[in-house]
């Protein structure tokens, strides 16, 4: 890796780091609306991710995806403060305010938005990989998921279809070792996501979320894949959840 691309990713985790800090000590001063869950400790994966999209890509965040908005806007729409904006309900946020932490989307720099029901995008980011597909479009839809998110049912569903349909989507599973206050070995079958998944057949990876380098690599080659017409790619990100389920619990 070159030391250029080594700096351009310690200065995202840096920026996404200070960003949700910020955001943490003005939640607390009563300035931000509404519940907060910041991706604190989850620097690298989001860093990883937002390196490799394209704005002619999609992607669906998570409720702790703060950072990958904000270095979206920043490298496609010129103005990273737009999404600081959506969070205190200002006008300028890329909403005008209303969509707050939970329902905020930039379609136009690939941000197609999160959702309060974690998981529910699962069948809608199969709809974008069909469009860019049936276009002949070498684009990548990436789900950014949790690992609470694995026992929905729109999880299996959207799995199964994406390899039906052999479509270009890249699920991307932060597990942060809890889903709210469960821990993952005890909500599901196995504490390793990627086992679940292997029954699908298609590519899948478990990597180290808190290692820039495989993370960065292992997206790099996801997305390559992806893009060749090689069909779906799951990537399983072990890593931390730093607080509560939400800022201000502990």
């Amino acid at each position: 890796m070159e030391t250029s691309t080594l700096l351009g990713l310690y200065r995202d985790m840096w920026l996404i780091r200070a960003f949700e800090q910020g955001l943490e000590r003005e939640f607390e001063k009563g300035n931000v609306p509404g519940m907060l869950h910041t991706g604190l400790g989850q620097e690298a994966t989001q860093a990883a991710l937002a390196w490799h999209l394209k704005a002619t890509d999609t992607f669906f965040p998570d409720h702790r995806c703060h950072g990958i908005n904000a270095l979206a806007q920043q490298r496609h729409g010129g103005a990273g403060e737009r999404v600081m904006a959506e969070l205190f309900g200002k006008a300028p946020g890329v909403c005008s305010g209303k969509g707050g932490s939970l329902h905020s989307a930039a379609p136009a720099v690939g941000n197609f938005g999160d959702n309060a029901v974690e998981g529910s995008y699962m069948a809608t980011v199969l709809g974008v990989a069909l469009a860019a597909k049936m276009r002949g479009q070498p684009n990548v839809a990436c789900a950014i998921i949790g690992d609470g998110t694995v026992g929905r049912g729109e999880f299996h569903e959207s799995l199964n279809m994406a390899a039906i349909w052999d479509l270009p989507v890249l699920y991307a599973c932060i597990n942060n070792g809890y889903a709210i206050s469960m821990p993952v070995g005890e909500g599901h079958a196995s504490a390793d996501i990627v086992d679940m998944v292997q029954g699908y057949g298609f590519s899948s990876q478990q990597v180290d979320g808190n290692d820039i380098v495989e993370a960065w690599t292992a997206v790099g080659s996801a997305v390559e894949h992806i893009r060749s017409g090689a069909g779906p790619y799951f990537l399983e990100f072990k890593t931390w959840r730093w607080q509560g389920i939400f800022a201000g619990e502990f």
